[in-house]
């Protein structure tokens, strides 16, 4: 994997995750607990031995930096080995990056730099978890100019994906973005083959094709709107579909862009078997951990008037948390978090420094950091009284609580 250089794309604005995204960017949104999103993506490129990684950022990237800068410096850059996180420089042009494609374009000069013979492009707000050197190598043995990883997801689900038809050899014949009527797999009518935005290019080449991009005025600069569309009428593209660890199906793989997902995808994390193992040991994910002390459960008096029992039940708990008589039931709870007597959390996500108060009752919720729950409160239960606190409610009836929110 020495001739490969890694791009992972971490400028998104993340509008539709709002407004977990108003001080961060996607990537760097909270999950699972104790790890960012971009954490994911990060781990898959050291456990599949890529340690060559450069990180393009754009909107409120300061978060993002901060936390690379603390967990993810332990590579030696005497054997060239860095994981670099690049903003926008502006270096052949006064504009931001205009789309994916735009994004490499503008940082071409650090790229050709590293000399890579192979570039592989990932995005930063994807949980899952892959082997890059297996797709790399398919690359390689078929002589592809450019290889496109995919999975099968219904016909619906496809309109917000890159949709591809493909010839028995896995050569792309045909692509379109996010189409209104997505093209089924032949011989399956209720699916269609989705791009993941992950890419592996011969270096040459993509560096031939973002330069004729560039000089297109009419053209978004992006990979899945044009590049690609371009590339498969001329050139040698594959695609490489994902399936799981057992071979036996699809890879466990969500794109958390809405809070919507974002809360789905987090509550598969506390199901009895989930598709996501984060405890495996040959496939560690890492991140930043501070030197705090492991969670705690205090209080088991059952026999008291109202009961008073702090426990968890199907939930993660981060370091650092104390759960003080307060009941937790399928919830992921952050590092540092303290819920206290006669409290409940159901179905909820609570990030780093939350305080729930005594007898609060929180449901169906999402609280970004330092915010303090006053005693008795309700939050997710009824959505009119979240609304007039100034809170976010959707349409699948979860509410957000932003970063730092003061209750009156």
């Amino acid at each position: 994997m020495q001739n490969v250089l890694t791009l992972v794309l971490a400028g998104g604005k993340g509008s539709r995750l709002e407004p977990l995204t108003l001080d961060r960017s996607k990537p760097s949104v909270p999950f699972g607990g104790i790890y960012r999103i971009i954490d994911f993506v990060l781990s898959n490129c050291i456990n599949s031995g890529l340690r060559r990684i450069l990180v393009l950022t754009q909107y409120k990237g300061a978060s993002l930096d901060r936390h690379i800068n603390l967990g993810w410096h332990f590579l030696c850059r005497e054997l060239n080995e860095f994981i670099d996180v690049l903003p926008p420089q502006q270096r052949v042009g006064e504009h931001w990056y205009r789309g994916t494609a735009d994004a490499v374009y503008q940082n071409i000069y650090t790229i050709e730099q590293s000399a890579p013979q192979y570039i592989l492009i990932l995005s930063g707000d994807h949980i899952y978890r892959m082997d890059y050197s297996s797709f790399l190598q398919d690359l390689i043995e078929a002589d592809a100019d450019c290889s496109i990883a995919c999975l099968p997801v219904g016909l619906e689900e496809g309109r917000a994906f890159g949709v591809m038809g493909i010839d028995e050899n896995r050569w792309v014949r045909r692509f379109e973005e996010k189409p209104d009527a997505p093209f089924p797999i032949p011989g399956d009518p209720d699916r269609c083959l989705a791009s993941m935005g992950i890419y592996a290019f011969k270096s040459s080449f993509l560096f031939d094709e973002l330069c004729r991009d560039a000089a297109i005025p009419k053209s978004s600069h992006d990979f899945g709107k044009d590049l690609i569309p371009h590339m498969i009428q001329s050139s040698q593209v594959r695609a490489y579909p994902v399936r799981n660890e057992d071979g036996d199906g699809p890879m466990y793989w969500r794109d958390v862009g809405t809070l919507e997902s974002y809360y789905q995808a987090s509550m598969d994390l506390v199901s009895v078997e989930p598709q996501l193992n984060l405890y495996d040991s040959t496939w560690p994910i890492r991140g930043y951990h501070p030197p705090v002390p492991p969670p705690k459960f205090v209080f088991a008096d059952h026999d008291a008037e109202p009961k008073r029992v702090g426990h968890a039940m199907d939930s993660l708990v981060g370091p650092g948390s104390i759960i003080s008589g307060g009941e937790v039931t399928h919830s992921v709870i952050s590092q540092s978090v303290r819920i206290n007597s006669y409290a409940t959390v159901v179905n909820s996500i609570l990030f780093e420094g939350v305080q729930v108060g005594r007898s609060a009752q929180i449901s169906n919720a999402i609280i970004d950091k330092n915010v303090s729950i006053p005693n008795d409160m309700t939050i997710g239960i009824d959505p009119e009284q979240d609304r007039r606190n100034g809170l976010t409610t959707t349409d699948c009836g979860i509410t957000v609580v932003p970063k730092g929110h003061q209750f009156r």
